[in-house]
């Protein structure tokens, strides 16, 4: 049976409500017993933001997946040409793997590749040229180097990239990246099969150094079960707020439009947000894939983790009007301005109160707190089957990573929400802003 999309929006919102009216519910002997001991305003906070919050948006994310009906992709009816930003920074270690799987792309069209150095300090430049001279790529792809001597950051090379670029569809991607061979086809495929106002998709990021250790092994399960169902979800209401600069596709004349990317450590999620605000829709193709290195070491994850929550609030910083647009996807806008007390509750109280709950005092995390996990194990199934179901169609195999998924289910948030309030606190204080993680 067909449902429109306002009709699932609201169904999913009315699911959503009466999970977080029963959640109330059942939490008022545990908010009597926390406000007995700090206060009532003390007690609703914190209950809201560890539970009520949270709850709604699980129970509002589950039920839009098992909506979500994806409209087909068309295959074959267009191969437009494509320009491929590679944006390289002291990348000396991955740049060559990048470019042999921009060689062997599916798509008939012309693609030009343009890979630009940002003032790399390492053998990027020469390994790039080796490789380009060296790879045997079929006539409709063209590959050369862009050189900027001196490193400005990566939205001033990506702005300079699109000024020289030839055409009309303007691609990027991080330059440690495995694009898989009928990504960017795919990723034209949905652009073109998406309403006529779709102005930009972004692609499926997936882990390619998952077996490094136990962070990039929990950070495969972050790619594959919370950041692709959050951009399915977000998708389905014609909203992907994020088309990350590792792997998106994006019209010329609207990124013309915006301004192109503005110069701030988190330009792509600045930039989808400027889209937004023009009304254009963002995209989400689940089956055009790159696997791309994440952080294998804490400093490196910290400091990536870092950007992208600074990179949110220069979001709202740029463009909080679209806090106020009528359009479904405003409520996820909101739903980013919850991360902020979420990370702080979590960060300041939640974690304090495990580690009460070891020592018996069970007024912030105990037994009620255990009540979400049926939410939680039903949500990881569903999104699970989803993924799943996408890989097989693409001829790939979840790999084993039970460990991996432990971390990710039981400690991940310990690691990463810290980190997000720092991101939070070094953007509200000014602090000095650079984009290198490494």
């Amino acid at each position: 049976m067909y449902l429109p999309l306002s009709a699932k929006f609201v169904l999913a919102c009315l699911i959503a409500i009466g999970w977080t009216v029963a959640s109330v519910w059942l939490s008022l002997p545990w908010l009597r017993d926390l406000a007995a001991v700090t206060s009532f305003a003390f007690a609703v906070i914190t209950i809201t933001f560890i539970a009520y919050v949270p709850g709604f948006m699980n129970a509002f994310l589950l039920s839009s997946l098992m909506f979500d009906r994806r409209p087909p992709r068309l295959a074959g009816t267009k191969s437009p040409g494509t320009t491929i930003l590679v944006a390289a920074f002291n990348e000396a270690a991955a740049i060559k793997d990048t470019l042999i799987s921009l060689s062997r792309q599916d798509y008939a069209g012309p693609v030009e590749v343009l890979v630009l150095n940002d003032g790399s300090s390492d053998d990027t430049v020469a390994i790039a040229e080796k490789s380009i001279a060296e790879l045997n790529y079929p006539p409709n792809i063209s590959m050369r180097i862009i050189d900027f001597g001196i490193n400005r950051g990566k939205s001033a090379v990506l702005n300079d990239g699109l000024a020289q670029a030839r055409h009309d569809l303007i691609l990027t991607i991080d330059g440690d990246s495995w694009v898989k061979r009928d990504g960017l086809r795919k990723l034209v495929e949905r652009l073109l099969s998406d309403p006529a106002n779709t102005q930009a998709v972004a692609g499926a990021v997936m882990v390619r150094n998952s077996r490094k250790n136990f962070l990039s092994r929990a950070q495969e399960w972050d790619y594959f079960h919370g950041i692709a169902s959050v951009k399915r979800m977000q998708g389905m209401y014609n909203g992907t707020l994020v088309a990350q600069g590792a792997f998106s596709i994006y019209r010329r004349k609207a990124l013309e439009n915006v301004g192109g990317w503005p110069e701030c450590v988190g330009e792509d999620i600045v930039l989808s947000w400027a889209l937004l605000r023009r009304n254009y829709r963002i995209g989400y193709a689940d089956d055009a894939m790159v696997f791309t290195n994440v952080p294998t070491t804490i400093r490196q994850f910290a400091l990536q983790r870092k950007r992208w929550s600074r990179g949110l609030m220069e979001a709202f910083k740029a463009h909080w009007q679209l806090a106020f647009n009528r359009r479904l996807s405003t409520l996820f806008v909101w739903w980013n301005v919850c991360f902020l007390p979420l990370d702080l509750i979590y960060t300041l109280v939640f974690i304090p109160g495990i580690v009460l709950a070891c020592f018996g005092y069970f007024y912030i995390a105990g037994p009620l707190t255990i009540a979400v996990l049926p939410l939680t194990i039903l949500w990881n199934g569903v999104v699970f089957r989803i993924q799943s179901g996408v890989y097989k169609r693409e001829g790939l195999i979840v790999r084993r990573n039970f460990g991996g998924f432990l971390f990710y289910s039981l400690a991940y948030s310990l690691l990463m929400q810290p980190v997000c309030v720092w991101g939070y606190m070094a953007e509200l204080l000014g602090f000095r802003k650079k984009w290198d993680t490494k």
